[in-house]
């Protein structure tokens, strides 16, 4: 009888510790998801920026969020006076840190943008692409501001690689990027609608260079792929030689491309975020006669 309790208490035992290491093991690969949100309308009430006009950032933000929810993300978000360069920076380290293999990440950033003189030859075009927080002034001046709170895709990209290194090759990032970085900021009458433009043709140059955009027309553009690094999917609002409108919709204007980010994620149930999702995006921007002139761009590592 001895014999046969102690085999039942060892049996117990070890009943015990796997069941201990099976959660450990869960715990350490559970798919978590996490959002990073941005978004900006009010600009003009920041005296260090006054230069930008007022959009709808924060609109697309009050939208997106819930619905996120409902997907199960867990958000992070940065709105208006919140969304200065040293907030985003230190929020998106911090965020970036918490990061786990296999987590689902989503990005999003809707607030102007503006091209930036490229200063380490890394760009075919000479020019850098990057989004304006709220304390970002939109003119380069000597020993006053020189681009200190311009946020480049230089800079962007750290935290996208760092991003996808901690999520692993099981994990996936979405970036949306609801900005443009040519067009002017103008308001002006078109069926009935004033029209709200975000980003600027004025590049912010340290040598007082002419922006020019460069004509490229394609509507995909491949990423790197690595075992070590998660995948990733970058959709921007449109072209980098064009605007990207806002649109009016049931009284309140948003972003193009996140009102329609939006409707897709509402419309479904279950996602495959590494799946094909943002064509429903493409087609539904297609699609609206207010947007003729616009066209998303899809870069991804897929």
């Amino acid at each position: 009888m001895k014999c046969l309790e102690k085999n039942r208490l060892t049996v117990l035992k070890l009943t015990f510790l796997s069941s201990i290491i099976l959660l450990c093991n869960c715990s350490t690969f559970a798919q978590c998801k996490r959002a990073f949100l941005v978004g900006i309308s009010d600009y003009q009430s920041n005296n260090t920026s006054h230069y930008w006009d007022n959009i709808h950032g924060a609109n697309d933000i009050e939208i997106l969020s819930p619905t996120l929810q409902k997907h199960g993300f867990r958000i992070t978000s940065l709105i208006n006076r919140e969304a200065t360069a040293r907030n985003i920076r230190s929020q998106l380290a911090r965020f970036s840190s918490t990061c786990k293999p296999g987590d689902i990440v989503y990005l999003h950033f809707s607030c102007h943008g503006q091209p930036v003189e490229d200063l380490n030859g890394d760009e075919s075009d000479g020019w850098d692409e990057a989004i304006i927080p709220v304390d970002a002034q939109k003119y380069y001046v000597k020993d006053r501001y020189m681009g200190e709170n311009h946020i480049t895709d230089d800079e962007l990209n750290v935290f996208f690689r760092k991003i996808r290194s901690k999520i692993g090759h099981k994990g996936y990032l979405t970036v949306i990027i609801d900005a443009c970085h040519a067009g002017t900021s103008y308001r002006g009458e078109e069926m009935e609608d004033s029209v709200i433009i975000r980003g600027t043709n004025n590049g912010f140059s340290e040598h007082g260079l002419k922006f020019i955009p460069k004509i490229d027309k394609r509507g995909r553009i491949n990423i790197e792929k690595s075992n070590n690094m998660s995948d990733i999917c970058i959709i921007e609002a449109c072209r980098s030689y064009q605007v990207n409108n806002e649109i009016k919709c049931n009284g309140k204007y948003y972003g193009s491309l996140s009102y329609y980010t939006n409707i897709v994620l509402k419309s479904k149930i279950n996602i495959t975020w590494d799946g094909q999702w943002y064509k429903d995006i493409i087609s539904l921007m297609s699609k609206d006669s207010r947007l003729i002139r616009q066209n998303p761009v899809i870069e991804t590592s897929k």
